[in-house]
């Protein structure tokens, strides 16, 4: 058994844009999860091209030993608290699976994204057989829904019902801001679609990880989106080039956090 959810991230800005600003924000929210002797360490970063799928392969190890509940801290072998990240971005298409050596075939994540330019009515985007797509629930993140943050996560300036662009004049967003969008077609407006599945078989604990780590993505997916759309001054101007350039600079800059000895910050990382 597996436990599947798709999230629903509604943004107000194009695909397009939320290209750069997806790459900028993992960037930056990267070297918040780094220091202490934990955090992201970049294997790999490189453009790929395999079965007609073309796009830009990375391959990272996450340190988290401080970042699991306590009940699995207490249980888990020394050493067995380092993760695999592999992701493929075939934008707008993009994959992410996340595995672990100790665990092997009992453990896995998998996060499959589409970037849609809709609000997110769109059903089975990401074509499941019918069986599998009746068991999957459907939740929707609203980035300036500020009860869907968690208190210890909530920062003014990062507050999309607060915050107002100033190079785009997008924002503060209101109560019903999604309605705003869907009835002014020449805003920009598109969907995340994450289809998260998640594997962990250990008998006892199977089903409250699943649960946990679900919970983790939904936080993980809103806190991201909510600083995505807060820093768009600082990435709207970006070109793919002015990314991948400040790739390799954070792959530097996160290796020499992790062997400094303290953290940050709490701000999470998303995937691809």
């Amino acid at each position: 058994m597996v436990l599947i959810k798709e999230f629903r991230v509604v943004l107000p800005c194009s695909v397009q844009e939320y290209q750069v600003g997806q790459l900028y924000s993992v960037a930056e929210a990267s070297k918040n999860e780094t220091g202490g002797g934990e955090g992201i360490e970049v294997l790999k970063n490189e453009p790929y091209e395999k079965d007609g799928e073309k796009g830009q392969y990375t391959h990272k190890i996450y340190h988290l030993k401080s970042k699991v509940p306590a009940f699995v801290r207490m249980i888990a072998p020394e050493g067995s608290l380092v993760f695999h990240e592999k992701a493929w971005n075939a934008y707008p298409y993009c994959r992410t699976i996340v595995t672990n050596e100790y665990m092997k075939d009992d453990f896995f994540i998998k996060i499959e994204t589409w970037h849609k330019p809709d609000l997110g009515t769109l059903e089975n985007v990401h074509g499941l057989d019918p069986n599998t797509w009746k068991t999957v629930e459907i939740v929707h993140i609203d980035i300036a829904d500020r009860s869907q943050v968690e208190p210890a996560d909530y920062k003014a300036d990062e507050d999309p019902a607060l915050f107002q662009s100033v190079k785009t004049k997008r924002g503060p967003l209101g109560s019903n801001w999604k309605k705003e969008l869907a009835d002014n077609p020449d805003c920009p407006q598109m969907c995340a679609y994450k289809l998260v599945t998640i594997k962990f078989k250990w008998w006892g604990l199977q089903s409250k990880v699943e649960n946990f780590i679900q919970k983790q993505e939904k936080r993980i997916f809103t806190n991201f989106h909510r600083q995505l759309f807060c820093w768009i001054d600082k990435w709207i101007d970006l070109t793919m080039e002015d990314i991948r350039r400040m790739e390799d600079e954070t792959q530097k800059e996160l290796e020499t956090l992790r062997n400094q000895g303290q953290v940050r910050g709490t701000s999470a990382a998303s995937d691809e």
